[in-house]
């Protein structure tokens, strides 16, 4: 028996005629390459980012389903929307999914007849055995002058499995960048890991500024004040 979230799905399922199109291809992707090869379409216009994932096949790559969240890539390139800057596809890059899989993803932005982005296609390929494999053969072919690390992913984006992981993710990245604890940073190092948060679209996320403040030992209000340096900055500068 359906629920009501599938139900949903459903109804725009058949009413969308260019959804219909963009499920035709993922599943012709996904037979392409088999079931390491995770295509999954987002819903750039759902009131509720947190769940814009509408269509998924292989969700076993990234562990995620119906109804999940965007990536951090997505969550960016919409916070760079409102902005007033153009979206651009981001195509075969490398990410982590479930378990530290090496994926090879690409991200399709999808304009709808109003011209304004509606969807996203996603593709996330399974390439870990051929990783393990280049390793191996790199190992053998190596010689001391050019020798390097076999742990080349080491600095690839993992794909979170729900928007709360998605924004932990986002806060720990927010304070790699500054190379202290939160609780040592000056305020003007505060402001530059905020506006990093917020320029990755983090304050996306329904509930995002409370977590935020408090990581950060900050009020709500003084939090919105940080961004607001770095916009009044901006306007001085131009």
């Amino acid at each position: 028996m359906l629920n009501a979230m599938d139900e949903q799905y459903l109804k725009q399922i058949e009413s969308d005629f260019q959804l219909k199109n963009l499920i035709y291809i993922a599943h012709g992707i996904a037979r392409q390459f088999g079931e390491n090869c995770e295509v999954c379409i987002h819903d750039l216009k759902t009131p509720d980012l947190e769940h814009s994932i509408i269509y998924i096949i292989n969700g076993h790559v990234t562990g995620r389903g119906i109804g999940d969240g965007p990536s951090k890539i997505i969550l960016k390139s919409i916070e760079a929307q409102k902005n007033g800057e153009e979206l651009s596809d981001h195509l075969c890059y490398l990410t982590k999914g479930s378990g530290g899989k090496l994926l090879k993803s690409s991200t399709i932005f999808i304009k709808d007849e109003t011209g304004l982005f509606h969807y996203v296609l996603s593709i996330n390929f399974d390439i870990s055995v051929f990783a393990a494999v280049e390793t191996a053969i790199q190992s053998f072919t190596a010689v001391e002058e050019n020798a390097e690390t076999a742990a080349e992913s080491s600095g690839t984006e993992a794909i979170p499995n729900s928007v709360g992981e998605l924004l932990d993710n986002l806060i720990e990245q927010s304070v790699a960048r500054i190379g202290k604890a939160a609780s040592l940073m000056t305020k003007d190092e505060k402001v530059r890991a905020i506006n990093y948060l917020n320029d990755a679209g983090a304050f996306l996320i329904q509930k995002s500024g409370d977590k935020v403040a408090n990581y950060f030992g900050i009020s709500k209000f003084t939090l919105y004040s940080y961004i607001d340096v770095k916009k009044k900055k901006e306007e001085l500068e131009s």
